[in-house]
């Protein structure tokens, strides 16, 4: 198979329809108009350390394969901590930065990669895929490759294949055919559904509603609320504006349509707080959050009840609420493993990460199984 490959500076480069075409419209972040959206509002260039570097693959018959792939010059917005590796490169005299990263920026949600042509050959696919990012970064001096939250069967492949994995843990809620957020709280122990009862009922002591909102009902103004709310939020916790500019809630994240959908709170008749999520066919993803000031049991309220709600009534069977949050498990939320495969071009280097994703596993495993003991449940429901 006579593969050539590219590495786009820019979704500029290519199509709207022939991307998709291969990634599909399904998985909202895979879409050409999320990830060009990013480019053109801001959000990833060379100046915010996330610039684009996307792979494509072609053969005879065209466009083979494609996979967003950016040049990070930092470890920010990646959601798979690698700072010590960064640090262990500077004691050997070695630069870290830049690597190469095939990720959905600030996104830890686990999802497709290489997308690859319909009928194509996955394997070979992959070795030239894997073969293409070898080559280029020997060319270009990048010290490693990192791809973050594949699908469990390539994380899988790809160990296989030599690369070394890493696990980690995030909180999903799964769907087991409910009939309504009640039939969901039956499954719980007592005390643990009369927690949960209490931090809704504490939302409207408040004087708080909430109202869902799914794409076309979205007006400007309320992006340019929800922006507000994101950025004083960000700027409280970490103390800058967040990744995602203006334009990218008041331009790119309408194009996606009836894949977004927002949660306001309302106090009176003004929104105070938000919540942002995407969806597929089968799955919500809970993005992005934010409040003018903080309100008892709000965040539960608008990020997780609010979600599990519209997973029910839409009939969709997962809700990934983002990465982290050990507080996610008593409300009903499973712990479920993540993956990241890593390539390294120092052998020495490679050797040291290979013992430290080995021991990581190991303890990430027996995590999982900690952790499951503290769901809310009187027993599990297949």
């Amino acid at each position: 198979m006579n593969v050539n490959a590219e590495f786009l500076a820019s979704l500029d480069a290519i199509s709207a329809s022939e991307w998709n075409a291969i990634t599909g419209t399904d998985y909202p972040f895979l879409r050409h108009e999320f990830l060009h959206g990013l480019e053109q509002t801001g959000c990833t260039r060379a100046d915010t350390g996330w610039q684009p570097c996307h792979l494509l693959l072609r053969d005879a018959a065209g466009i083979l394969a494609v996979m967003p792939t950016y040049l990070k010059s930092h470890s920010y917005g990646e959601y798979v901590f690698d700072w010590s590796w960064a640090d262990a490169w500077q004691r050997s005299g070695l630069e870290y930065y830049p690597k190469l990263v095939s990720a959905i920026p600030f996104t830890p949600a686990t999802g497709p990669r290489l997308c690859i042509r319909g009928g194509a050959d996955t394997d070979r696919t992959w070795d030239a895929a894997l073969q293409a990012i070898r080559q280029f970064a020997q060319k270009q001096g990048i010290s490693s490759w990192h791809l973050l939250f594949p699908e469990e069967q390539v994380a899988s492949r790809l160990l296989e294949a030599g690369l070394h994995r890493r696990t980690a843990t995030q909180f999903h809620w799964f769907n087991q055919g409910y009939a309504s957020f009640d039939d969901f709280l039956a499954g719980f122990t007592s005390r643990k559904r009369k927690s949960l009862r209490r931090e809704r009922a504490r939302v409207a002591e408040q004087g708080l509603t909430l109202r869902t909102l799914r794409g076309s009902e979205i007006t400007a103004q309320q992006w340019l609320q929800f922006h507000n709310f994101y950025q004083q939020t960000y700027a409280k916790r970490s103390g800058h504006g967040g990744y995602l500019t203006r334009a990218f809630f008041t331009e790119t994240a309408p194009r996606l349509g009836e894949q977004v959908i927002m949660v306001l709170a309302y106090l009176d008749s003004r929104a105070v707080a938000g919540a942002l999520y995407f969806r597929s066919g089968d799955t919500l993803y809970g993005r992005y959050w934010g409040c003018e000031r903080e309100y008892d049991c709000l965040h539960f309220e608008a990020c997780y009840y609010q979600g599990i709600e519209y997973c029910i009534a839409n009939g969709l069977q997962k809700f990934d609420p983002g990465a982290q949050g050990e507080h996610k498990i008593q409300r009903g939320f499973r712990p479920v493993p993540t993956w990241s495969n890593h390539w390294i071009a120092d052998p020495r280097l490679s050797a040291a990460v290979g013992d430290f994703t080995r021991s990581e596993a190991q303890h990430n495993r027996a995590y999982l199984e900690g952790a499951a003991t503290l769901l809310p449940f009187r027993q599990a429901r297949d």
